[in-house]
């Protein structure tokens, strides 16, 4: 049988750790890690997942939809509401690219460094529908 692998952490590169790590903690509420600087920034759930963000001078935004700039990585977050998220994520400076290709079903923003994301209802109908 095959190692089972377990992910306890996901690391964004990007051109200000401190600031991007502050867009998701607000986003998120997982708590700064007490050792973030200049360099690399992370954010720790309950469970420990980490989410880290690394300096990289000259990093290029990915320009998403199109893929001059690849994505690089692509998170999915669920949510209650999508309008609340959606109004919380512009406020702390997500944008909402025009491009979106889940419709009703889902949301496609980019935070501050230019990363896309997705929120996602988390209830679905008895049906199993989002």
């Amino acid at each position: 049988m095959p190692p089972r692998l377990k992910l306890t952490a996901i690391t964004l590169d990007c051109a200000d750790p401190v600031a991007l790590a502050a867009f998701y903690q607000r986003a998120t509420g997982l708590e700064p890690h007490p050792a973030s600087d200049g360099d690399f920034a992370g954010l720790t759930g309950e469970d420990g997942f980490f989410i880290g963000f690394q300096r990289v001078e000259g990093h290029r935004a990915p320009t998403w939809p199109d893929h001059a700039v690849p994505q690089q990585a692509h998170f999915d977050f669920d949510v209650d509401d999508l309008d609340e998220a959606e109004a919380l994520l512009l406020e702390l400076g997500a944008t909402k690219p025009e491009h979106q290709p889940g419709g009703r079903r889902w949301r496609v923003f980019t935070d501050p460094a230019g990363h896309p994301f997705c929120v996602c209802p988390s209830r679905r109908d008895p049906e199993g529908k989002p």
